[in-house]
């Protein structure tokens, strides 16, 4: 057995010798082209803020997609790139760990703390700050004056809490170069609450918002970035958890929930795998058994695994995704991500796929030598939340950024070694 280990072992450190240094650089002649990127800021949500394992903390916050382009950016005449860092790595306290728990390996709160200087406003001392990415915020937040009174993670390092906005701040700073990763929470909104809550902003609405942004930081003459949106079945928040996850094994629990639910004809038990049972209001039994497709939050594990959800007590509606639910989706972010592409192509600005990236990792992928997938907690590639990325994923992510604006601006920015960034850590 361990001869067998050998190999992979000294493979790995083989291959470690030659990822510790930064890929795909050209040492000789790291260039902006004809993109100018002497003061860059980024605007965004949680995605660019460096939001990950459930929470905004500092080396999270260091890893972050925009701080990673930043880094390579001042090979090609960046100075300063300033992040409204917390104080600590607690954040405001919902920051994820993973730990043993009855047996299992799940994600579990940190616990400790948070610094006070958390939830002070730190521009005056601090100030001005370079990334811009708010958790929470949706496309038409960046525009709201007064936004920072409503979310504390603007609030911490607005220019000015009841007059500021996000893109006011940005333009303050006079971009010569910016990135702009914004839309995404106005799917998920929608999508986290089941459908339930949040309605998607339409899309005639975030054509207007965004093309608005995109017209206000150009108009100067700055150069951008600007990435779409993904495609919530590649989140394994949504994708973790199988419809068919209720496992039985013993006849006599098959037997009395087939009796429990004998006038519902439409629901059926067998030993092996069985779909969820669902509360649906549309349905003439007011409940029914999940179909192929459809999709659990992970947010129901914990009721699945100790409270019966889905057997005995039927999984409401805030908890999972019906397939006209998830068409909604899909077409939203189909007509999202055709806005966002045809405002790139219509100003000349590079453009990232991030969605596509994320659909070819899916199954798995390799960056770097590394194997990678959108798997939760094994795959890498998203943090302990199951929604946001983790500091791979953001240098994966921001290796996606770097390359699309060589393209668009014939630069030559050099890469980041995906293998320097931590991994989940296991306890």
């Amino acid at each position: 057995m361990a001869k067998n280990n050998i190999f992979p072992i000294i493979l790995f450190i083989f291959i470690g010798l030659f990822t510790s240094c930064e890929a795909d650089i050209d040492k000789h002649s790291p260039s902006a082209g004809d993109a100018d990127l002497s003061t860059f800021v980024s605007l965004g949500n949680s995605l660019t803020a460096g939001f990950m394992d459930g929470e905004l903390f500092r080396e999270g916050q260091h890893n972050s997609v925009a701080n990673i382009m930043a880094g390579q950016f001042m090979h090609t005449g960046l100075e300063d790139f300033n992040q409204p860092l917390m104080h600590d790595d607690i954040g405001f306290g919902n920051r994820l760990v993973l730990a043993q728990v009855e047996g299992q390996l799940l994600p579990v709160p940190i616990g400790g703390t948070p610094d006070p200087g958390n939830y002070e406003n730190i521009y005056d001392a601090e100030g001005p700050f370079h990334n811009l990415g708010v958790p929470g915020a949706k496309t038409q937040h960046l525009l709201f004056e007064g936004y920072a009174a409503l979310n504390p993670y603007y609030g911490r390092f607005a220019a000015n809490i009841a007059t500021s906005s996000i893109l006011g701040d940005a333009l303050v700073l006079n971009p010569s170069f910016f990135s702009l990763w914004i839309g995404s929470n106005d799917i998920l909104g929608y999508a986290l609450d089941g459908g339930e809550g949040d309605n998607i902003l339409p899309p005639e609405e975030f054509r207007a918002a965004y093309q608005y942004l995109v017209q206000q930081l150009t108009q100067g003459g700055a150069k951008g970035v600007t990435a779409n949106i993904v495609d919530i079945t590649t989140i394994p928040f949504f994708t973790t958890v199988p419809y068919n996850a209720l496992l039985l094994t013993d006849p006599d629990v098959v037997a009395a929930l087939n009796m429990a639910y004998a006038e519902a004809p439409h629901i059926e038990f067998d030993i092996g795998p069985n779909p969820l049972v669902v509360v649906d209001t549309e349905h003439p039994a007011g409940f029914r058994q999940l179909e192929t497709g459809e999709l659990i939050l992970l947010t129901a594990l914990d009721g699945i695994q100790n409270e019966n959800w889905g057997s005995q007590v039927p999984l409401t509606a805030e908890y999972y995704l019906s397939l006209e639910q998830i068409n909604h989706i899909a077409e939203a972010v189909n007509e999202y991500n055709d806005i966002i592409h045809n405002t790139a192509t219509e100003t000349n600005m590079a453009f990232v796929d991030v969605n596509e990236l994320l659909r070819e990792a899916e199954p798995g992928i390799y960056f770097d030598a590394i194997g990678f997938s959108t798997d939760f907690v094994s795959g890498g590639i998203f943090s302990l939340d199951g929604i946001h990325l983790s500091s791979r994923g953001n240098a994966i992510v921001a290796n996606e950024f770097i390359a699309a604006i060589n393209t668009q601006y014939n630069a030559s920015i050099p890469k980041v070694a995906i293998g320097n960034y931590p991994g989940i850590i296991f306890p």
